[in-house]
């Protein structure tokens, strides 16, 4: 079988690494892809968004299976088009993904359906949410756009003038664009975040192994918010108990309501959670593999993936055996560009790839990177994943920052502490 898998970030490169390790798969083809998917499958130059082409290229190459990676094909409705013209293809339509594309959609979905989450209010207008704020006697908020903004969207705010800052840079400076038509403002939950990421087809819902993502640019969850500065596998913060609770209170819910609406679920549902005390509240969906949560994930997954994405595009998964698991922890941890997740220079060539690779159960993931003659130079806020294996979190740890110090451009940078947490 021929796989294509769309997209060209550190979730594609994972998502090409381990399908092409299937014994059905014969070749795994990326479109666009990074240099990392074009050393472990075969890069194709088409944009990610362009379905026609796209359904082209699988009907000409007899792809057996395509996989969509990121969020903004989705929206665009690739999934929709792959299915229309009858291929197999795993990720939801788009009118599913709005559970993603619109944070106003998504909350209006768990109010109704009783799925925990925090208290909100919707705006169209800037002077009306200033109003808002003005008028609480609370002064932490989150505030939140309401479409896509590549991770970026959502201002944690510790004061009203943050807050009434965020309403400004959202609805009036514009810096998502169109995303911030409407905004979000909820009350600032305290706990713990956890990743939640399930593979979903009708009402069949197999849970993945945990993971922990780190959002916050610097150490100690300062600074702004990014796509993910790292993430590891398992949590040790989700216990079995804590997982049941969540198939049933948050999952289960979800599904059966995006279903009463008509927007039957097939691909990966996400639910980006925040733990207080023991009640599990939902901070946002995505309906794809997060990254970098992908990356230490499926390195733990030791099942034939393309069997189960393939079973899950034709309606099959609930056959499937369960899914087998490396018991050890894995790390992921983001190396970036200088600047990000502001502006930041492209362009810059890369050394040391070779040696991390050459440690062992290490994998070191592309993200934003582009290969130029015999020189793979940046090309994006978030580079590498660079993502380790260990008997313990703290091996794992040790190892992935072993590799991560092979490795060397001008300005790169990364968060020290990826999985502290576990072990606090």
């Amino acid at each position: 079988m021929k796989v294509l898998v769309i997209g060209q970030g550190g979730r594609e490169h994972a998502l090409v690494w381990k399908l092409a390790q299937s014994a059905s798969v014969d070749e795994v083809f990326c479109a666009p892809g990074n240099a990392g998917t074009g050393e472990d499958g075969t890069n194709v130059d088409i944009s990610g968004t362009d379905a026609t082409r796209l359904v082209k290229f699988a009907k000409d190459n007899q792809i057996g299976l395509t996989v969509v990676g990121p969020e903004v094909p989705l929206m665009a409705g690739v999934a929709d088009a792959f299915l229309d013209a009858g291929l197999p293809v795993f990720g939801p339509r788009a009118a599913a993904a709005e559970l993603e594309g619109s944070k106003v959609f998504s909350k209006q979905l768990m109010q109704h359906a009783n799925v925990p989450t925090a208290d909100f209010q919707v705006f169209k207008h800037a002077d009306a949410a200033q109003s808002y704020l003005q008028d609480r006697e609370a002064t932490s908020f989150v505030v939140k756009a309401d479409g896509l903004a590549a991770g970026k969207g959502v201002i944690v705010c510790s004061s009203r003038s943050e807050a009434l800052r965020a309403i400004e840079t959202i609805m009036v400076e514009r810096a998502f664009g169109d995303a911030g038509d409407r905004v979000i403002i909820e009350e600032r939950l305290v706990g713990e975040e956890v990743s939640i990421l399930a593979m979903v087809q009708g009402k069949t819902i197999i849970p993945l192994e945990t993971a922990q993502d780190h959002k916050p640019a610097y150490d100690g969850d300062l600074g702004p918010n990014t796509g993910g500065m790292g993430a590891y596998s398992p949590t040790p913060l989700v216990t079995p108990e804590l997982m049941d609770n969540i198939v049933s209170e948050v999952l289960v819910p979800t599904v059966h309501a995006l279903k009463k609406d008509g927007r039957e679920f097939c691909g990966i549902l996400y639910a980006g959670l925040m733990i207080c005390g023991d009640t599990p509240k939902v901070l946002e969906y995505n309906v794809r593999f997060g990254d970098p949560e992908a990356q230490p994930v499926l390195m733990r997954l030791k099942s034939d993936l393309a069997e189960v994405l393939l079973a899950a595009a034709e309606g099959r998964l609930a056959e499937i055996p369960a899914l087998e698991w490396d018991q050890r922890p894995a790390i992921c941890v983001v190396m970036a560009s200088d600047g990000y997740p502001g502006d930041y220079e492209k362009g810059r060539p890369i050394r040391g790839l070779e040696d991390a690779a050459a440690l062992e159960d290490v994998k070191v993931f592309h993200a934003g990177t582009i290969k130029q003659g015999n020189q793979i130079l940046t090309n994006g806020g978030r580079v590498l994943g660079v993502t380790a294996m260990g008997d313990t979190i703290a091996a794992a740890k040790l190892r992935a920052y072993q590799a991560v110090k092979c490795i060397r451009w001008d300005g790169a940078w990364c968060r020290k502490d990826i999985s502290d947490k576990a072990r606090d």
